[in-house]
């Protein structure tokens, strides 16, 4: 799914092909991407483009107000495109009046000089677009969650220990921190030294300020790294995995920091991926399909990882 770091990427290349552009229109494709009736898609039809920023992990554009409807109404308010990509949803800028992929293609967003395709890989349909009359509206579409980027530790603490969850589920929950998802969870987790299952109010006052440094800190990094990308083309391979990245996506390669195997808790649609020698203490964190499989042979240190036959356990059998 992208994250504060993608979808700034995104904005920083949008900024420079469609800001102060005339949006044409839009050509919905898919019946489940569009998720409002009013304003209808006519209505944004000739509008210009005055802003994009991010809302939570929604790409919003800010379309100006209009002087009249076509109906000859007056409209003095700016209509609002937010769109969430939600996990297997991408981008791509092609050139004017490009033709929607048959394949995951959804919309396009046509402008003067080129065509901006929304796609989703797979077959389940989870992106949104949805159309806002006002500020008001668009407000409406916030979780709420505390941007961590620029906000003070108190507020971090505030938000985490408001309720009691693990690292993992509070990152990932919009409604606590906005913006952040899986992939950079692990990341800012693991260069905090913490267990993604250690319990929000079990904190030190020392851990929680750690760990909003190193959530500003990861974050602000890669945002810079992906926008800098982004200003030599536009963003076409946007992943949850990166190569440069610590331990997301790089279940049994060393850690970069210990040289010990990465491990991961495989859950749903998600994973969680950690260092056991670096976060939890040498701890082996039960995974729920694998723990149950093994049972009594499941490793719940690294010290038990070899069993006396010297059969190595610490890869994913699978």
């Amino acid at each position: 799914m992208p994250e504060i770091p993608d979808i700034e990427a995104y904005i920083e290349a949008l900024r420079s092909r469609v800001l102060g552009q005339r949006l044409l229109g839009i050509r919905v494709v898919s019946p489940f991407l569009l998720r409002t009736v009013d304003p209808p898609l006519e209505a944004v039809a000739g509008r210009r483009v005055e802003g994009i920023r991010r809302l939570a992990k929604r790409i919003v554009f800010e379309l100006a107000a209009c002087s009249g409807t076509p109906e000859g109404a007056a409209e003095s308010v700016p209509v609002f495109l937010a769109l969430h990509l939600m996990i297997a949803g991408r981008l791509h800028w092609k050139a004017p009046r490009a033709a929607v992929p048959r394949k995951g293609g959804l919309a396009a967003l046509d402008f003067p000089d080129g065509t901006l395709l929304i796609t989703e890989a797979g077959t389940k349909r989870r992106a949104s677009l949805h159309i806002a009359r006002g500020a008001e509206a668009l407000a409406a579409l916030d979780p709420g969650g505390l941007e961590v980027v620029g906000s003070s530790p108190a507020a971090f603490e505030q938000a985490l220990r408001r309720e009691n969850h693990t690292l993992k589920r509070a990152f990932t929950d919009p409604r606590i921190l906005s913006g952040i998802g899986n992939a950079y969870s692990d990341e800012i987790l693991h260069r905090a030294r913490l267990s993604p299952f250690k319990q929000t109010q079990v904190l030190t006052e020392a851990e929680v300020v750690r760990l909003h440094g190193t959530a500003s800190a990861v974050l602000t990094e890669w945002a810079e790294r992906l926008r800098a990308e982004a200003r030599n083309g536009f963003p076409e391979k946007v992943t949850a995995s990166r190569p440069e990245m610590a331990v997301h996506g790089r279940f049994g390669a060393p850690c970069p920091v210990c040289g010990t195997a990465v491990r991961r808790i495989v859950y749903a649609d998600n994973e969680c991926d950690y260092c056991p020698a670096c976060q939890t203490e040498g701890r082996i964190l039960a995974d729920r399909s694998l723990s149950r499989l093994l049972r009594d042979d499941w490793p719940t240190r690294l010290d038990d990882e070899t069993c006396p036959s010297g059969t190595d356990r610490s890869l994913d059998p699978r």
